[in-house]
């Protein structure tokens, strides 16, 4: 059961009411997550601009995808993992992609790279050395690309907290977790 209201776009205040309704006509629907942050509309403005800024950076939607999953999987949260799965596949990754970038493995090394250090920056709280961001650089990305990789890793921290703490209810279909390699 979750451990916070969520908030209905419909009988709500007007701030809440237009973000809410900007989230329902980009999904369809108005997925749980964003009713639950819509308790605070200034923490919904944040995560919705968040998202739409990452989603018209450099790394392309396929790569942001599988670093949420990657992300989601290590932190257990089974909300990210399943939405983030299913916004992957509809950002043209396969089904084995999406499973693999879970267990942080990718076979392309550009995504090996990406996903190794995101989660390295999970698991060691940003403890990274100059070594792992010359390694991104190696298999090609910019300072603006690895800046983002970033973004993205702290975008899914936030969100993974916020659907653990508060339990949100999955609304997207259920992934397994896997454990990491």
């Amino acid at each position: 059961m979750n451990r916070i209201p969520l908030i209905d776009r419909a009988n709500t205040t007007p701030d809440r009411q237009a973000l809410l309704d900007q989230i329902h006509a980009a999904f369809g629907a108005t997925p749980h997550m964003f009713r639950a942050v819509a308790n605070s509309p200034a923490a919904l403005q944040s995560m919705w601009a968040a998202f739409g800024a990452l989603g018209n950076g450099t790394l392309g939607a396929k790569l942001g995808e599988l670093i949420a999953v990657a992300v989601a999987n290590r932190n257990a949260c089974e909300y990210c993992l399943a939405a983030h799965t299913a916004l992957g596949r509809k950002a043209g990754a396969t089904a084995e992609e999406m499973a693999t970038a879970q267990a942080g493995q990718a076979s392309d090394p550009a995504t090996q790279a990406a996903l190794h250090f995101a989660l390295q920056v999970v698991e060691n709280r940003a403890q990274v050395t100059a070594a792992d961001v010359q390694r991104l650089r190696d298999v090609g990305f910019s300072n603006e690309a690895i800046m983002e990789i970033l973004a993205h890793v702290a975008l899914n921290l936030f969100t993974n907290y916020v659907n653990v703490a508060f339990d949100v209810p999955l609304d997207f279909p259920a992934v397994p977790l896997r454990p990491a390699r």
